[in-house]
């Protein structure tokens, strides 16, 4: 059906109609505007969650790369890093395919509708103004009519009176005829008018309008076409993004199934077996008689000569069952390691050193090349002007060769003397540690000094108090004076208090077993100093640990150790 035939009489309707339908188009197009956005912003989100989650530069990611879950977790975040990039494609297509086409289409199509209804509204004001004329021609007929019959019926009146000169009748019947021809006049006037304005009245009516209609239907139905082409366009866009996104969907399912929880737990022993036998019996220390007090062989210490030397604390050697604090990077030897972990560490680095060697030979001999090609063609360039990078590329492999020779004799030193099931034995129910002991000389069986370092040497406080203080522990806390290393793996018995004790300094406590204290702190002491420097302290039931015996000042009770106090 034709607007032109159909709605020739509905000119302002069909105006309020056609800009309804461009307002509704600019509805649609902020609408995908919108979605657009949330895209955008949606993919910046997953982009940024990605990020957050993902491993940070440290030495915690080497550690993280060898488990298969923390793995999968790594392919998923960058699975959700290619679909957020999926979700950014859709805002793109989005904007250039749909939004920026019905942009400049609104613009095209408020300027053809304006051009239409411009010439409608022309059309409309020509027709009214033929209408008008021929108004007004009809109105002249009509009263040139009216004057005519007056005059006629005042001819006649004055041509009946007989008291009329006849001069007078004359002159009433030449006016009577003069209205007559003007009436004539005008009649042909309005006939012909009326006759040219039925003309462009049909012409109106039946060709301009029509024609302009016509335009304005072509232009709607355009309009609603265009519409049904983006919402089109809209469902694509999704739709080409699908087999990526199902890509990286699959990608995650691939990673969640490569998941491993026996190769996890494997990963377990070799991240942090320590190469070290487990302690022995200990031995039965006889105290029924008096004695001078001496180091116990089951802590650790070494006692090759049979000299007294105060039990020390190992940096190495992790108190069982207690958290290592200590997180600092070590030495370079790493020899803060147990020797299973450090002989791991060591052949990691004589791998990247190798690596960095193959780099820079591989350089140097695409140096090598690039100078002999410019020994035989001069003109490509200048053969001395590699001699510089050649050599600091030659210094480098030296230096790096160094290094490779210095990490491979601390491996060497580490796997001669790492202990074995074959030759391994105990002594006085504990184990030798001849072998770690000599790798200790770096640090594994060094004694911790109170503000932190190592040193061999024996704290002659220490010493004086081991020989001036040797009251046996009394019979009914047997615990006083169980070895260290026992205490160490006995963490589920709770020792009983036998005295107080007041931090003279502060201790940040940051290695294995021992516990911060703040200066002038007030601490539970529930394991006195046994030679070794170290007194073990309880703040609450949960938080207990050692903390050097010179930094506190201990109050030991009646009971325990016959009222002596000493600091």
């Amino acid at each position: 059906m034709s607007w032109g035939s159909e709605l020739w009489d509905q000119f302002d309707n069909l105006e309020k109609h056609t800009q309804w339908g461009i307002e509704y188009l600019e509805k649609y197009t902020k609408f995908v505007k919108e979605r657009s956005e949330i895209e955008t912003n949606y993919a910046k989100q997953i982009r940024n969650l990605s990020k957050k989650y993902q491993p940070k530069k440290n030495s915690r990611e080497e550690e993280e790369s060898k488990y298969t879950f923390c793995r999968a977790f790594l392919t998923t975040l960058n699975e959700l890093n290619d679909y957020a990039g999926q979700h950014e494609v859709i805002a793109e297509n989005l904007t250039s395919q749909i939004i920026a086409e019905l942009s400049r289409y609104l613009q095209d199509l408020k300027s053809e509708r304006k051009s239409h209804f411009h010439d409608g509204r022309k059309a409309q004001q020509h027709i009214e103004s033929s209408w008008k004329q021929l108004e007004s021609c009809k109105r002249k007929f009509e009263r040139d009519c009216k004057e005519a019959d007056r005059a006629q019926q005042y001819f006649e009146k004055m041509d009946a009176d007989i008291n009329v000169t006849k001069a007078d009748v004359e002159k009433a019947r030449q006016q009577a005829q003069m209205r007559h021809q003007m009436a004539a006049d005008s009649k042909s006037d309005y006939s012909s008018y009326l006759q040219k304005f039925n003309q462009e009245q049909n012409e109106h009516y039946f060709t301009i309008i029509p024609n302009i209609f016509q335009k304005l239907q072509d232009m709607e139905e355009k309009r609603i076409e265009r519409l049904g082409v983006c919402m089109k366009t809209f469902a694509d866009v999704d739709r080409q993004v699908l087999p990526i996104v199902g890509k990286c969907l699959d990608g995650m399912t691939k990673a969640a199934e490569s998941i491993e929880p026996k190769t996890d737990s494997q990963q377990v022993v070799e991240s942090y077996k320590s190469g070290f036998e487990p302690p022995g019996d200990v031995e039965f220390e006889d105290y029924g008689q008096a004695m001078k007090r001496t180091a116990s062989e089951t802590s650790l210490s070494n006692t090759r000569d049979g000299k007294e030397k105060p039990t020390t604390k190992s940096k190495g050697k992790l108190w069982p069952f207690i958290k290592n604090k200590n997180k600092g990077s070590g030495p370079e030897d790493f020899s803060h390691l147990p020797p299973e972990q450090r002989r791991k560490k060591l052949q990691g680095k004589l791998d990247e050193l190798n690596k960095d060697i193959q780099k820079e030979m591989d350089q140097r001999d695409a140096l090598t090349k690039m100078k002999d090609v410019y020994v035989k063609n001069p003109q490509m360039g200048d053969p001395t002007s590699v001699d510089p990078r050649l050599s600091e590329i030659g210094q480098n492999i030296e230096k790096l060769q160094f290094e490779v020779q210095k990490f491979e004799g601390w491996l060497a030193e580490v796997e001669e003397r790492m202990p074995s099931k074959s030759d391994t034995h105990r002594r006085s129910g504990l184990y030798e540690t001849q072998n770690s002991m000599t790798v200790g000389n770096n640090c594994a069986q060094d004694r911790e000094s109170p503000d932190g370092s190592y040193t061999e040497e024996q704290n002659s406080e220490t010493q004086v108090k081991a020989n001036i203080n040797p009251a046996p522990a009394p019979a009914h806390n047997p615990t006083s004076t169980t070895p260290e290393f026992d205490d160490e793996f006995d963490d589920e018995e709770v020792l009983p208090t036998i005295g107080t004790c007041k931090a003279l300094y502060p201790f940040e406590g940051h290695n294995e077993g021992t516990i911060a204290v703040a200066e002038g702190e007030l601490l539970y002491v529930i394991e006195e100093d046994k030679g070794d420097g170290w007194t073990r302290v309880r703040r609450n039931e949960d938080e207990e640990g050692y903390v050097p015996t010179s930094y506190v000042e201990v109050f030991l009770e009646t009971n325990a150790k016959g009222a002596m106090t000493y600091i």
